[in-house]
């Protein structure tokens, strides 16, 4: 056997924070830890007894999802975002979005000699999917900076995980006629959409007309109801887009037995029917970044972007590590900077998604 691998890996970022995290549980008041986005909240009670009303699921569910999923699913994303209709042949169920994401390159064929394309700051595993099947990786925000070489897939994150960006749709259309231009997948990570904070610039899809032209040809979509419905634990995410491409995942995923659960499945189903429960959820979320931000800036921070997203993109001008220590120091553990590439060496990213009672007690420690 040649090298593991895990050699072609980056090291796990979250394991760096062990010593901080100790020192932030320390504090005589207990941590907060506004570090991972993972949602905190309870798990909305008509999903909750629509996956009980599920449960009794003794055979294989279908890769391909029930045919009410995709429905739900297709349905959602034209009423909710306006994209065009995908229909169910463009959409696919996933475990949660990252799996899709760390093993998209690899389902598609992709490999040694093709060229994955990742934002300059990002979530870091689109770079690890890409090396995990030996793929090149270029981490940049302008296709000029990519020369004369011809890339296979080109990942964009909007709103952006860290930095709560919103690419307007000029630019995202752009990038999608650039992308056909170039004979590549353009995927779009689009798991925050729902939570736009600036009502005059609302995100927008890359499935929408103005974006996509009205033909989602060359184009997927990632969602999640993770942070849109507190359903992290349940692993519920799909796909949507150009139907050929997914018809090619499908056969992979159906080899690899890829399966959401069945009970899942309906839940997700139900999920997606209501808005309700999603409209309650981001009145708890703006509240958090109301105070947060406020405490965080009067500390001497400026934050910057964050007009999407569950985090704050903040910075004091100083080394990332030096600032997630001082955080530490007051009992607050935060995500250094450059865990998603060397331009946020100076900033730090503080997530929303932290208890009332734990979010209070972070805005008082800042306070002092």
């Amino acid at each position: 056997m040649d090298s593991p691998v895990s050699a072609r890996l980056p090291d796990f970022p979250w394991d760096r924070l062990t010593a901080e995290r100790a020192r932030a549980a320390a504090h005589p008041g207990g941590i907060v830890d506004l570090s991972i986005g993972t949602p905190v909240d309870p798990v909305p009670d008509l999903v909750r007894r629509a996956l009980a009303d599920a449960s009794d699921a003794p055979g294989y569910p279908t890769t391909v999802g029930t045919p009410a999923l995709r429905e739900a699913a297709a349905g959602w994303l034209s009423r909710r975002f306006g994209t065009v209709d995908v229909g169910v042949d463009g959409v696919l169920p996933s475990i949660g979005s990252k799996e899709l994401v760390a093993s998209l390159a690899l389902h598609l064929g992709l490999g040694p000699g093709d060229l994955v394309v990742v934002p300059e700051l990002a979530y870091p595993t689109y770079e690890v999917g890409a090396r995990l099947a030996g793929c090149d990786v270029i981490a940049s925000d302008s296709v000029v900076a990519l020369g004369p070489r011809r890339p296979a897939l080109v990942w964009v994150n909007s709103p952006a995980n860290p930095t709560g960006r919103v690419l307007p749709a000029a630019h995202l259309a752009k990038l999608v006629a650039w992308t056909r231009e170039q004979g590549a997948l353009l995927v779009s990570d689009e798991c925050y959409l729902t939570l736009g904070w600036d009502d005059t610039a609302p995100p927008v899809s890359v499935l929408h007309p103005d974006v996509c032209g009205g033909d989602p040809i060359g184009v997927l979509a990632l969602h999640s109801l993770s942070k849109r419905s507190n359903l992290a634990g349940y692993r519920a995410g799909l796909v949507a887009g150009d139907p050929v491409v997914l018809a090619e995942l499908l056969a992979v995923r159906k080899n690899l037995g890829l399966m959401v659960p069945a009970p899942v499945q309906h839940a997700a189903t139900v999920a997606l029917g209501d808005e309700q429960h999603v409209a309650e959820q981001r009145v708890r979320y703006a509240a958090r970044r109301d105070l947060l931000r406020a405490a965080v800036t009067q500390a001497g921070f400026s934050v910057e972007h964050s007009e999407a997203g569950l985090y704050l993109w903040a910075s004091r001008d100083q080394p990332c590590d030096e600032t997630v220590g001082w955080f530490a120091d007051r009992g607050i553990l935060v995500a250094p900077g450059d865990f998603y590439g060397p331009r946020g060496a100076r900033h730090v990213r503080i997530a929303l998604t932290a208890t009332d009672e734990r979010v209070a007690a972070g805005v008082e420690r800042l306070a002092r």
